[in-house]
């Protein structure tokens, strides 16, 4: 299926120079998004089959496999520096002197899955950084790698860029060389991929459900909050919600995206803080993969990762990511579909303060009723509400809410529409299609043609493949621009009561230079005034 998919891709490329939607991978499995533990976080390269053996042992006591966490995840430095003489990888003899195979077998034994890391060049990251030996990365060793994690019962492959080198179409060229060597072996094994190890930023650019099950989007978190990166090393918690927010359109049954695995229960962050970062990452439809060391957990981490309700929204089959219905540079409302006709909602503060933030059953998809039922993730408590929803959310906190009642529509705006200008009912328009990092939208006559067309996925207007932007620098006047998609605020936009189109960054509006009606008028940026010229419809 996966091949007749790549091939009706290529053909309409080639007849329509339109690229198709990716699909999400068939192989059976992450038709939710994986729930596990990963030795990184915490244990970086000091790990032995000991100390995952207990760590398989305490998900199970703690009840985090009841929960719903299935798959221990063994990261970089298990491996022998050295392939044996036929070139297959082996275990380190000394920190896993029993072998893979054993260790699968000990983690199956207890009800769980087995997941392995490894890399698609010639070095893994630690092996890059000098902190391990060796050079075991699976380059030319693709399909040999496939069958020797098969044979040792892996259900679960973390495969990790690490490297500068490498267009993004060659990484999505050498990624989907392990995509088809694990399908060849038959056995259904979670791929998982990070493009953007050492690696400019390639994560947010594009779709890759037709590549993998679960897709990095960012750098790699770090125990902290918020530092002051956009998508680059480290990034903080809310760095990270920042980045992923936006690509919310990626997410379906088979794929999603990954903002990297969590930090509760590893300290510095507040109990607040912790508790946001679970919820946003449940709302967000994001691998819930624990990272904290399991065996000596708090009760209160416990709570927090072992929360039922927000448990059931990020796993809900309908594998819908929460999409940013409001928002400014305090804080987001997301709302995500779920499969029994629920929305739930998140209320997220990014401020510093507490604030109230509201939202309306309307505005999450919700209508038809005079009461709707507000369930509260963390205490469980329902109350009743005739449209408003709304609640005090501490600095950097998060409430979420399940919202039932009614009929449900979708909060997500439709896949794709047209812009049309109030001042001339022309279309926004990316002039002869061109894809260029840089060009400069028009408008010209509406045709619905591709090049007019606009998704929205978060809070990003993407078209051709590429999204629309603003200079970082920006200020009155500069044009706006398509560039390729990379998470950042200044490719973030908020559609405003007014019809008005405001940059997230620049805190400017989509305008039509000069108040001009004709085909060809130039779109740039400017101080937001709702003049016609810079109002905008969407059909």
């Amino acid at each position: 299926m996966r091949r007749l998919t790549t091939l009706l891709a290529a053909a309409l490329l080639l007849l329509t120079g339109t690229a198709a939607p990716a699909q999400a991978l068939d192989n059976g499995v992450g038709r939710t998004p994986p729930m596990g533990w990963n030795s990184w976080n915490t244990f970086f390269c000091n790990i032995n089959e000991s100390l995952i053996r207990g760590m398989a042992d305490s998900i199970v006591s703690t009840g985090m496999r009841d929960a719903g966490y299935q798959y221990v995840v063994v990261d970089d430095c298990w491996m022998n520096p050295n392939r044996d003489s036929s070139g297959n990888l082996q275990a380190d003899p000394t920190r896993f002197p029993s072998g893979m195979k054993a260790l699968g077998d000990y983690i199956h034994g207890k009800g769980l899955k087995f997941g392995i890391y490894q890399a698609p060049l010639d070095k893994t990251c630690a092996q890059y950084f000098g902190n391990y030996p060796g050079a075991t990365g699976s380059q030319g060793h693709e399909t040999q790698d496939a069958r020797q994690f098969a044979a040792w019962g892996v259900d679960y492959l973390k495969y990790d860029w690490c490297s500068p080198s490498g267009t993004i179409n060659e990484q999505v060229a050498t990624f989907a060389k392990m995509r088809d060597a694990l399908a060849a072996t038959g056995r259904p094994i979670l791929y998982s991929i990070n493009s953007n190890s050492i690696h400019a930023k390639t994560g947010p650019q594009r779709d890759w459900g037709d590549v993998a099950n679960i897709w990095r989007t960012t750098e790699d978190i770090q125990l902290v909050w918020k530092t002051n990166q956009v998508n680059d090393y480290p990034m903080g918690v809310q760095n990270i919600i920042d980045v992923n927010v936006p690509l919310a359109g990626y997410a379906e049954p088979g794929g999603f995206n990954d903002p990297d695995m969590m930090e509760v229960g590893r300290g510095t962050l507040t109990d607040t803080e912790q508790r946001s970062h679970f919820a946003m990452w449940a709302v967000m439809a994001a691998p819930l993969i624990a990272g904290n060391d399991i065996r000596s957990m708090s009760a209160a981490t416990q709570t927090i990762l072992k929360n039922p309700r927000l448990i059931a929204i990020n796993q809900d089959t309908l594998g819908r990511q929460g999409a940013q219905v409001a928002g400014d540079a305090d804080h987001r409302v997301l709302a995500k579909r779920l499969s029994n006709g629920d929305v739930a909602v998140a209320l997220f503060n990014q401020s510093n303060a507490t604030r109230t933030i509201s939202t309306t059953a309307a505005a999450i998809g919700k209508s038809g009723a005079s009461s709707y039922a507000l369930v509260d993730a963390w205490t469980g408590a329902t109350t009743a509400t005739s449209g408003s929803i709304s609640a005090s959310v501490p600095a950097h906190g998060t409430v979420v809410y399940r919202v039932s009642g009614g009929s449900t529509g979708d909060p997500q705006t439709p896949a794709s529409a047209a812009l049309v200008s109030a001042a001339s009912g022309r279309c926004l328009d990316v002039p002869n299609s061109n894809t260029t990092n840089g060009t400069q939208p028009v408008i010209w006559d509406c045709n619905n043609a591709a090049n007019q067309r606009w998704t929205v996925s978060g809070q990003t207007l993407q078209a051709l493949g590429k999204c629309l932007d603003s200079p970082t620098s920006a200020s009155a006047g500069s044009k706006v621009q398509i560039w390729a998609c990379n998470g950042g605020s200044n490719q973030q936009w908020t559609f405003q009561a007014n019809g008005t189109v405001r940059n997230n960054q620049s805190d400017l509006c989509l305008d039509v230079n000069n108040n001009q009606t004709a085909n060809g008028a130039l779109t740039l940026l400017w101080t937001c005034t709702g003049a016609a010229n810079q109002q905008w419809s969407r059909r």
